[in-house]
């Protein structure tokens, strides 16, 4: 078992967990009071489900990989159909009975483990084909995340897939042709493809001054809630903060602005305590991705911690001005109980490339 990755993980998630509770406690809705009850009970799930694929051989993952993305891709469709939960303009979520959770996370998921599996089935493939192929599989899930509209969540893609093309050896100057591609079809993706509200966001990111209260509200207010944490922050359920007197948007606070959050309350030191723990989190993957038995372990591991990575820099990215404001919840710690369990998932399978990391026999 790797302990780092287990008690980080846990350190994370139940001061994630506090954090919901200290930003949702005054508010009068029972939506937000049980949030952090809510939290806790994906955690417990979570904590089973990592357990259970840490003690399984990771490479029985080959025969999942295809039913998990599939599953993924008739998830994605189907918000698009009455089941569909429309939220801020945006069909991001899936009501399935009482379940309501984000597909696009899963996908992600699912993305990971059948790129892993595609790059070491074929191995003697010409890198172009291999690169073609690879651009099929993800941006099919990718196009569709775009169209719900959830640019955060397709934007994730972008760096995962990139470190697993890199990692799977793929030459680098087939990944600059794709970089630079992508960089010139920034302008048409920004004026013909993007919503109205995200082409704000991204000019409130450039300039925050220029619709201070409008579309540069948010980003302007989490800003204030952090830097008036100072050095040691303003306490645990401090009284008359941002947070509290709802400068810092009540419905997205526990999840997007969570940071913000923190950030008042625990200040720079607990900021930073944050950012260091995922760091070494990040990191600790990137160890396992190292030290795998085979190519497919190395390419999973690699993934996951480009998926934490992705999410921890833009969702604290975008609370302080660095990046635009695209919804991403942060790792372990944002309101979010099938993001959690997603990221438990991966964790499990990453944990299993460390518990399996010497050479074994191969499987049937």
């Amino acid at each position: 078992m790797n302990w780092v990755i287990l008690i980080l993980m846990l350190a994370l998630a139940t001061f994630g967990v506090f954090a919901i509770y200290s930003c949702t406690y005054m508010r009068e809705s029972a939506n937000y009071n049980t949030m952090w009850h809510k939290q806790a009970g994906w955690i417990a799930f979570g904590t089973v489900i990592f357990l259970i694929l840490s003690l399984t051989d990771y490479r029985w993952v080959r025969w999942g990989a295809l039913p998990i993305y599939g599953v993924s891709m008739v998830f994605l469709i189907l918000t698009f159909t009455p089941l569909g939960v429309l939220k801020d303009g945006a069909r991001c979520w899936l009501r399935l009975g009482p379940l309501v959770f984000q597909p696009a996370q899963m996908a992600v998921l699912g993305g990971i483990l059948i790129v892993a599996l595609f790059l070491t089935q074929f191995i003697r493939l010409h890198p172009m084909i291999k690169l073609l192929a690879c651009g099929v599989i993800t941006g099919a899930p990718a196009l569709l995340i775009l169209i719900q509209p959830d640019l955060g969540e397709c934007l994730i893609w972008i760096p995962v897939v990139f470190a697993m093309l890199f990692v799977g050896q793929i030459p680098k100057r087939y990944l600059i042709v794709v970089i630079l591609i992508m960089v010139t079809c920034m302008p048409i993706a920004y004026y013909f493809k993007l919503k109205q509200y995200q082409r704000e966001r991204i000019i409130a990111f450039l300039d925050p001054e220029i619709d201070a209260n409008g579309a540069a509200w948010a980003v302007n207010q989490t800003m204030i809630a952090i830097g008036s944490g100072g050095w040691n922050g303003k306490g645990f359920k401090a009284p008359n903060t941002q947070v509290e007197l709802g400068y810092v948007p009540q419905t997205t606070v526990p999840n997007d602005y969570i940071f913000a959050a923190i950030g008042e309350q625990w200040g720079f030191l607990g900021g930073a305590a944050v950012v260091c723990t995922l760091g070494v989190l990040i990191a600790s993957c990137l160890v396992v991705s190292v030290t795998a038995a085979d190519q497919m372990g190395t390419l999973i591991a690699a993934g996951v911690a480009t998926l934490l990575f992705a999410h921890t820099y833009q969702n604290i990215g975008m609370c302080i001005s660095m990046m635009p404001v695209t919804g991403v919840p942060l790792p372990l710690i944002s309101y979010s109980g099938s993001f959690v369990a997603v990221i438990m998932f991966s964790l499990g399978l990453v944990n299993s490339v460390w518990v399996h990391r010497k050479e074994l026999p191969e499987l049937p």
